[in-house]
C-alpha cells in the first residue's frame, strides 16, 4: 500500500462488519467466518460459484469503502486497502475448517 495504513476505528470496524454481512445477503453468499481487524478484514465466504474469490474481495472492498466515505470515515481520494489482497479457493472440508478456525480464533 502506498502511504500510511488506514486504521479502522471501532465505528469503521462495525461498518465493515455490517457491510460484509449485508453484501452476503444481497448476493446470496454464505458467510462462514468474519473478523474485522484494525488494519484488515478476513472473510471466509461461499458465493456458490456466483463469484471468484477475487471478485468477492473486490466487491467487499468497494462496498466497505463506499460506506466509510458516506460516514465520513475516509476521504474521497483516500486509499483504504492494499492493491490486492490474499484470496484462495478452498477445496476440502479440512481446508475450510482450518480457514474458519484461523479467521475466528488465530488473529
Amino acid at each position: 500500500m502506498a502511504g500510511p495504513a488506514f486504521v479502522l476505528s471501532e465505528r469503521a470496524r462495525v461498518i465493515a462488519d455490517e457491510t460484509v454481512r449485508t453484501h452476503c445477503k444481497v448476493r446470496s453468499c454464505t458467510l462462514l467466518a468474519l473478523n474485522v481487524r484494525t488494519t484488515h478484514v478476513h472473510v471466509v465466504v461461499n458465493c456458490h460459484e456466483r463469484a471468484s474469490p477475487e471478485t468477492a474481495m473486490d466487491q467487499f472492498k468497494a462496498w466497505i469503502t463506499r460506506k466509510f466515505r458516506e460516514n465520513g470515515l475516509a476521504g474521497a481520494d483516500q486509499r483504504v486497502w492494499t492493491e490486492h489482497g490474499s484470496t484462495r479457493w478452498i477445496n476440502s472440508a479440512s481446508s475450510l475448517a482450518k480457514a474458519v478456525d484461523y479467521v475466528l480464533h488465530e488473529q
